[in-house]
């Protein structure tokens, strides 16, 4: 017998290795699919439309948008900022920051509610709703709850995009004179726009879905305090299940958008750090 054929006969086969990988990926995959056609199935058009078209479902809509919109500009803002800065610099008392970050990310939505309406009941924040503006169970803090949470989203991404970016062209601009605040903004920054357009479409994703702090901080409220999320439990906790499905595929489809926006996002950041030929 030669040795090729030795070592053929030798060999195990690979194939109940790939067909267990395949069992287990398949039943997570078509559990998700299976989801997403059961809830599109449910209702028809009509009904999507007739749901949409009711005066609650399109205030949550108006607020969803401007809360979320509103939300994203300030993760941006302050993810850039705590983003460079642990990435860039060692410090006294980093390691309990990059922990204290992803409290929001590990927590019980309910019990990131909780503390932001305890800390709102404090004397200096009581004093502020009671003489400058109420933020409890009003619009702000809806804002508020969807800021806590997806601010820290906003921060992870830009971290690791600061993290690979090399720093040797800033510091190449602070050899050539500029400031290290004109190297950030003129270098640095404008190498980080896929990252920016990353977090931005996380945090807006992270904000929209946002249901656990808004119903405890800001309550369920029509007309007022309604969100999206908030409307698929309220059209639930009357039984129409119309109405709930019809906004829930509307989150499906802005979920979709997100994906869609983040891996367009990657595959132009991998292009754009692919070797030259």
């Amino acid at each position: 017998m030669s040795a090729a054929s030795r070592e053929s006969t030798a060999a195990p086969s690979e194939l109940p290795f790939f067909a267990a990988l395949g069992i287990l990926s398949g039943v997570y995959v078509l559990l998700i699919a299976a989801m997403l056609v059961a809830q599109a199935s449910f209702t028809s058009p009509g009904h999507l439309w007739e749901a949409l078209a009711t005066p609650e479902i399109q205030y949550a809509i108006k607020l969803s948008l401007i809360s979320c919109t509103l939300t994203t500009i300030l993760s941006l803002w302050v993810g850039t900022a705590l983003g460079y800065l642990m990435s860039r610099y060692e410090f006294r008392g980093k390691a309990l920051i990059d922990a204290i970050i992803d409290v929001p990310i590990v927590l019980p939505p309910l019990v990131i509610g909780l503390a932001l309406l305890i800390l709102f009941q404090t004397a200096p924040l009581r004093w502020f709703e009671d003489n400058i503006m109420n933020v409890t169970f009003a619009i702000p803090s809806v804002i508020i709850a969807q800021f806590a949470v997806a601010c820290a989203f906003a921060v992870r991404t830009m971290r690791v995009t600061f993290d690979q970016i090399s720093p040797r062209e800033e510091a190449v601009a602070l050899t050539l004179g500029c400031s290290r605040a004109q190297a950030f903004w003129r270098v640095v920054l404008p190498d980080a726009r896929r990252g920016l357009l990353a977090a931005a479409t996380l945090a807006w994703a992270r904000a929209l879905g946002e249901f656990g702090p808004i119903l405890v901080f800001s309550g369920a409220t029509r007309m007022r305090t309604e969100v999206l999320p908030t409307t698929v439990y309220l059209e639930l906790s009357i039984g129409n299940i119309e109405a709930a499905v019809a906004v829930s595929l509307l989150m499906v489809l802005a979920a979709v958008t997100v994906l869609v926006i983040l891996r367009y996002a990657g595959a132009d950041a991998s292009l754009a750090k692919a070797p030259k030929p």
